[in-house]
């Protein structure tokens, strides 16, 4: 058994769920359940995979292909974007909507173990659990179709295939397509060490490649003949490190230097950095985004050397739905946590040694599920996008060992075995059991609506990716 019997995580009274209700709950999870491990196979394919934001040809084939079998319109290419989709079952209102990744992270291959050993040195893994993530939503969209097809409802589910999350920001480019303008809810999810429906915003963030050229010379014999591009690029980290301090507290910024030179002996004539800013806030970050630029354009004036800047992607901060969350937190909540086998229990305090020495998390944090409004320290997503023009609500699902960090090996070794699998089952069926209960209840989906609309206010949306940009489809690639 992946999770806890159907018995027990479907005793809700009567008196709360109507009995024709608790029918399809009852069906929908044991659904589930029959598929588990096909499911489970299925995400170890993409995990195998291991492909980075807009080159998931592999795994965008894998659910593309599963869809189609099981009676989805199918849409490919959307958006610019090779390897996005949609698939759509039904007609009619309401219009629900389940968002599913599927990219790795680069230089993060590993095995299932809890001792660091790569599959491939140096190759994408799945250390954000996206194999998962995208699984569990298409496995989710089905088991709603399943029913609608044998209730004869209306009403119309689609599966959003959404690329490159991680930086590449594919979710910006569907909304500009207008592939969510109709739709009345759309749901999401994310892989956590955790089982919780958070009333919790993301961090806004801007990120871009900044490319410096100067003059090649002889470092040793004609070193001023040269302008030093690798020079600009110091002079720019060094006042982004400074920057740090006059900026507000809870801002990220990050960067890695992408390409530094070809030689020690050649005075380097192109260079790149490749810089993340993060805040609350997206009007927030604007600002500091400016002060970032100037120290571009400073790194330039001070080496005689010339700067572009190639804006990668923007989000801004996600817009919580309390009606949404409530919901997910019900749902939640009847499906509950997991239970790990001794097996895994074991793995999970080998791993725990090697992030947390001697202060691991107890394993039982996984089979409970999270108080609602528990702090929860985020990063950032492009499903904030989508949350700016429909309402959308999400949640998290325990498929990593608890205290693991994300964007790490260890992730990657728990959504590439059993403990991964488990958590993502429980996000399929908390999904799945959100979805049904917005395509039965009106009233649900007026009550997301009107959660929306309080919480953007008199705001708009307005992406500060430019209109006439394309997706940049190689954004992962070094230059």
């Amino acid at each position: 058994m992946w999770s806890r019997s159907v018995a027990s995580i479907l005793v809700v009274a009567a008196t709360s769920i109507p009995v024709a209700a608790q029918e399809w709950r009852k069906q929908v999870v044991q659904g589930l359940d029959a598929r588990a491990d096909q499911y489970g196979q299925l995400s170890r394919a993409i995990w195998e995979a291991a492909e980075v934001g807009y080159k998931e040809t592999k795994s965008s084939a894998l659910l593309r292909d599963e869809l189609k079998a099981a009676g989805f319109r199918i849409d490919d290419g959307v958006a610019g974007m090779p390897t996005g989709f949609v698939a759509t079952w039904g007609s009619g209102k309401p219009v629900i909507g389940i968002m599913g990744e599927f990219d790795a992270l680069p230089g993060l291959s590993q095995e299932a173990v809890p001792e660091q050993k790569a599959r491939v040195s140096g190759a994408p893994g799945h250390g954000c659990g996206h194999n998962l993530l995208g699984v569990a939503s298409m496995a989710a969209a089905m088991a709603v179709k399943a029913q609608l097809e044998s209730r004869k409802l209306p009403g119309t589910i689609r599966y959003y295939g959404t690329p490159a999350e991680e930086g590449g920001n594919g979710k910006v480019y569907m909304v500009r397509a207008g592939l969510f303008k109709d739709a009345d809810v759309v749901l999401h999810w994310h892989p956590n060490d955790r089982n919780i429906a958070a009333r919790v915003s993301t961090l806004a963030v801007i990120s871009a490649k900044f490319r410096f050229k100067g003059i090649a010379s002889h470092a040793a014999s004609a070193p001023d003949k040269g302008r030093s591009a690798l020079d600009a690029v110091m002079v720019m980290t060094h006042a982004v490190d400074l920057l740090r301090e006059h900026i507000p507290q809870e801002s990220r910024l990050h960067y890695i230097i992408t390409k530094g030179g070809v030689a020690p002996n050649i005075v380097p004539e192109s260079a790149e950095i490749y810089l993340y800013a993060r805040h609350p806030q997206i009007g927030v970050l604007d600002g500091i985004w400016n002060r970032i630029v100037k120290t571009a354009e400073a790194g330039a004036l001070a080496t005689g050397t010339t700067m572009e800047m190639e804006l990668v992607g923007s989000t801004p901060e996600l817009l919580p739905n309390d009606a949404m969350t409530t919901l997910f937190d019900r749902n939640l909540r009847e499906v509950g946590g997991v239970t790990y086998t001794a097996d895994e229990r074991a793995f999970a305090a080998t791993l725990q040694t090697s992030f947390m020495p001697g202060t691991g998390r107890e394993i039982e944090e996984a089979a409970t599920v999270r108080p609602l409004d528990e702090p929860l320290i985020l990063g950032s997503t492009d499903a904030a996008d989508v949350s700016w023009v429909v309402p959308s609500g999400w949640m998290m699902a325990a498929t990593y060992v608890p205290g693991t960090p994300g964007h790490s090996w260890q992730a990657t070794s728990c959504t590439g075995g059993s403990i991964g699998r488990k958590g993502m089952m429980v996000a399929a069926k908390t999904l799945a059991l959100t979805a049904m209960d917005l395509l039965t209840d009106p009233a649900r989906v007026a009550a997301a609506r009107v959660s929306f609309e309080k919480t953007k206010g008199s705001r708009v949306y307005e992406s500060r990716v430019p209109a006439d940009a394309p997706p940049p489809l190689g954004y992962r690639d070094n230059k």
